[in-house]
């Protein structure tokens, strides 16, 4: 597989796949830029070999129509800025053949929202997936999603997928448009090559013990991640909205706080195959309820198992906290995907906070740490100990996916797997 450091790019064009979906305010100023730095390893490298820069990214739910408000425009100052070049705009992706033959070494432009085309995602608008037409509607858009990935292709002379947040998807610009360069001429990003390395080290390299720590609202959502790395850890702490749904499985009162009553048997089922596989599960067993889901509202720290009509768990509690810390200081090999509480309110962040700065300690005993998720990265950086954990991914989805044994195609179009 060719790889970044190997490919010669002077005088070639380079066509790459980044993630600049950037949140922004309502005058279309950027509040996070965290994702366009963390391309820039990967543009920069491009631009120093004497290459040209086409950069293509998509940005917020246009669903194939062009919307003003999900335009690129909007930050090409921005990425002019962090790249030290200026960036040039082309307002219609699939029609920017023109500004891409005129690039010349060291030149930068910057395709339009890929979204605006129902092409890049390559789903039928328009048409419910009951209408017996679907089925012929879906093949004529794979069709046409060949056709605009080929059409982006013939810009570049070599193609960089650098974009791990959307490497779970089959999209014309995330994979489709690798099958127009052969293997010599397309390759991982930075980027692309450091989560993938994450992810190895967490499912393919692991050093023991290994901790995977499952938080959020529901179990259903974590099941197949909660399976793959029941043969894989030596402790496995579930946390979250999820805990309640496993104090009532167990016969326990959980007053208001969310649960799953369709997944009480599938809560049990996980805690058997624990048993069976000799993982060290670790579940709540006291917590800190409120008596209305607010930041100011009335605290109590009581069971998990039997919390009071009117009150809901909301984060973990004391007991809870040491039990995770336990888990978590000694490893060698940590995972952590999701909250033990609504860490949003500051009220209620002790749980996670407990969780984060275990991570921390067996970080710098030497262990091998990602943080993936929104949620767990919000958390990370809302705790200020973003520098104390190995790695921290960019990938949501796409990072799920991979730890749940899923092949990703924006990976396996670049490896021919």
């Amino acid at each position: 597989m060719m790889t970044i450091d190997n490919y010669n790019f002077a005088g070639k064009k380079a066509i790459v796949r980044v993630d600049f979906n950037v949140p922004l305010n309502e005058e279309g100023k950027i509040t996070d830029d965290t994702r366009i730095r963390g391309a820039l390893p990967t543009l920069k490298k491009v631009l120093a070999e004497g290459g040209a820069l086409i950069i293509m990214s998509h940005m917020g739910k246009p669903k194939g129509k062009v919307n003003a408000k999900f335009s690129l425009s909007q930050i090409v100052d921005a990425v002019s800025e962090k790249l030290g070049a200026p960036v040039q705009f082309a307002p219609d992706c699939a029609k920017a053949a023109e500004a891409a033959a005129a690039l010349k070494a060291g030149e930068v432009l910057l395709l339009e929202n890929l979204r605006f085309y129902p092409e890049e995602e390559g789903k039928p608008v328009g048409i419910d997936k009951e209408d017996p037409a679907y089925n012929d509607a879906k093949k004529a858009m794979k069709e046409s999603q060949k056709e605009f990935a080929k059409t982006l292709a013939s810009y570049a002379d070599c193609y960089i997928n650098d974009a791990f947040g959307t490497a779970h998807r089959r999209h014309a610009s995330t994979a489709v448009v690798a099958d127009y360069f052969d293997a010599d001429n397309k390759m991982l990003g930075y980027l692309m090559e450091k989560e993938v390395q994450a992810v190895d080290n967490i499912l393919k390299d692991i050093k023991r013990p290994f901790t995977a720590i499952m938080g959020g609202s529901k179990v259903s959502t974590k099941i197949g991640i909660i399976e793959n790395l029941m043969d894989k850890v030596d402790n496995l702490i579930l946390c979250g909205g999820m805990t309640y749904t496993f104090a009532k499985a167990q016969g326990g009162e959980i007053g208001n706080s969310i649960v799953e009553m369709d997944k009480l048997d599938l809560a049990l089922n996980i805690i058997e195959q624990a048993k069976a596989k000799g993982v060290n599960l670790v579940l709540g067993t006291d917590c800190k309820a409120g008596d209305d889901f607010k930041n100011d509202c009335n605290t109590q720290i009581c069971p998990a198992n039997a919390i009071p009509e009117g009150w809901e768990g909301l984060d973990a509690g004391p007991e809870t906290q040491k039990a995770f810390a336990a888990a978590i200081e000694g490893a060698k090999t940590i995972l952590w995907n999701g909250p033990a509480g609504v860490f949003e309110f500051d009220n209620f962040t002790a749980g996670s906070r407990a969780i984060a700065e275990a991570i921390a300690k067996a970080t710098a005993d030497g262990a091998f740490s990602l943080i993936g998720g929104g949620d767990s990265v919000a958390c990370i950086n809302k705790f200020g100990m973003a520098d104390q954990v190995s790695y921290i991914s960019t990938g949501g989805g796409a990072l799920l996916e991979a730890i749940e044994g899923k092949v990703l195609p924006g990976v396996a179009a670049i490896k021919g797997e």
